[in-house]
């Protein structure tokens, strides 16, 4: 292990990685798919950041939804994700965390479903790689 920390306010020391096995090591812990679109595309490219970081994190409890079952009468999988939820993980306030929303919403990347009596809104995550209007790069 190196011995090169140049910050001084981090106190946290990390060894780099030497080969495949080193990677293997990260993926245990878990990760967050990052959609490259967000970031490639036209349409996302004025996509607040923090608006992109929520349906990555978004798209991680889809998996968990799926795993579970969880789809409505029309098969899609949907989530929970309540705003107090979201609040906590991205450490915002309630505008906030509505204006994200609503910014995901309008970019077609989920659908807010409004169960009303109190219920949760259940969160019906896009997939952005199954567009109609979606040309692969692998495609020729």
């Amino acid at each position: 292990m190196r011995n090169d920390v140049n910050n001084k306010n981090c106190d946290l020391r990390f060894d780099y990685f030497y080969g495949k096995e080193d990677l293997s090591n990260l993926y245990k812990g878990g990760f967050i798919r990052l959609p490259k679109s967000l970031f490639n595309e036209e349409k996302y490219r004025n996509l607040n950041n923090d608006s992109k970081y929520l349906y990555c994190l978004m798209l991680d409890r889809r998996s968990l939804s799926e795993m579970n079952g969880w789809r409505d009468e029309y098969g899609e999988v949907y989530i929970y994700y309540t705003i107090e939820e979201i609040q906590k993980e991205l450490g915002c306030g309630n505008k906030k965390v509505s204006r994200l929303l609503k910014e995901l919403e309008q970019c077609h990347l989920i659908k807010r479903c409004h169960q009303g009596l109190g219920y949760p809104n259940r969160i019906l995550v896009k997939d952005i790689i199954k567009r109609p209007d979606f040309v692969s790069e692998t495609v020729g």
